[in-house]
């Protein structure tokens, strides 16, 4: 018999984690339903154990720690991720399963596609900070992703027991898309609709700091994932300020064997020479990542063929 995991990270949600937990129960009446306390200062833990959810504690602050823990210590064949404040629709659970029953690696929750979620969210910059990083993921890796931000997604065992979370907090949803992208896992939406937390909930994200933070996600993954593309435009920009800055300065050696501005050429000389040395950089670490992918689906075809012996001794 297959097992399902319902995994529900929780900070301070005691106004709605005894729905959540419910809502789920009725829908996927034979999943076990997790829930790991992030340090609450409130009820949820409580609240939690007594609406039947089997209630783990990560002191470790934040999201993607809790998320690591998470993969880490629950054994399951299907695992269904989603946030403790009742904005995603537990009517939906069945069909971001079967997406993944049925081939996908991922399934996400897209809130984005039907504007159910700009008309709920009342958190100004969200919508904007949702676009931004769509859009530069979406450029980056050529595809068309709709929402890359849900907490509402499901996983494949292969998925969450090769997924190695390093980011800490909130950026973690953003992680696991990047992820997915490099490792070309399969990745299914399922339009859903999203509604507000209820009146006395508040998010536990801070909509600048943490914006920031997944920028600066987006653009180590960038560096990480696509060096060649990183430090190649790094080097194409060094190489042409060189120019302007150059020009003038060699043109006027042409003309009068004599340079008058100095400072002008050693600063156009160290420019091509960084430029020179960040598309070196580019192309050696390009080098790697391509070894290191190698080794990645070569280390999933071993994981694959355990899984398959484990099922035969079962």
């Amino acid at each position: 018999m297959e097992k399902i995991a319902v995994l529900i990270p929780c900070y301070n949600e005691e106004l709605t984690i005894k729905k959540v937990i419910t809502d789920y129960k009725k829908i996927l009446p034979t999943a076990e339903i997790y829930v790991y306390n992030n340090n609450s200062t409130d009820n949820s833990e409580k609240i939690a154990k007594e609406a039947g959810a089997i209630v783990k504690n990560e002191y470790r602050q934040g999201k993607g720690n809790v998320i690591r823990s998470m993969f880490e210590q629950i054994d399951a064949d299907y695992y269904l991720l989603v946030d403790g404040d009742d904005t995603y629709p537990a009517e939906k659970a069945e069909e971001l399963i079967n997406a993944v029953r049925n081939g996908a690696d991922m399934a996400v929750g897209d809130r984005l596609s039907n504007g159910t979620y700009s008309k709920e969210n009342k958190r100004k910059f969200h919508n904007l900070g949702n676009k931004l990083v769509k859009n530069t993921i979406n450029i980056l890796f050529k595809t068309n992703l709709k929402d890359i931000m849900s907490g509402y997604r499901a996983f494949n065992k292969k998925f969450v027991k090769n997924f190695p979370v390093l980011t800490k907090k909130f950026e973690v949803e953003t992680e696991m898309t990047l992820h997915a992208l490099d490792k070309n896992y399969i990745i299914k939406e399922i339009p859903i609709e999203y509604r507000d937390r209820p009146r006395g909930s508040s998010s536990k994200v801070n909509t600048i700091s943490d914006g920031i933070k997944v920028l600066k996600t987006i653009g180590a993954m960038f560096k990480d994932y696509k060096p060649l593309k990183f430090f190649g435009t790094i080097s194409f920009i060094l190489f042409i300020l060189g120019l302007i800055i150059g020009i003038p300065v060699i043109v006027e050696f042409i003309l009068t064997q004599y340079v008058s501005k100095v400072p002008s050429a050693v600063l156009a000389t160290g420019l091509e020479l960084i430029a020179f040395i960040s598309a070196q950089c580019g192309i050696i670490l390009n080098t790697t990542v391509k070894k290191n992918r190698e080794l990645y689906e070569l280390n999933l075809l071993r994981y694959s063929q355990m899984e398959a012996i484990v099922k035969k001794l079962k």
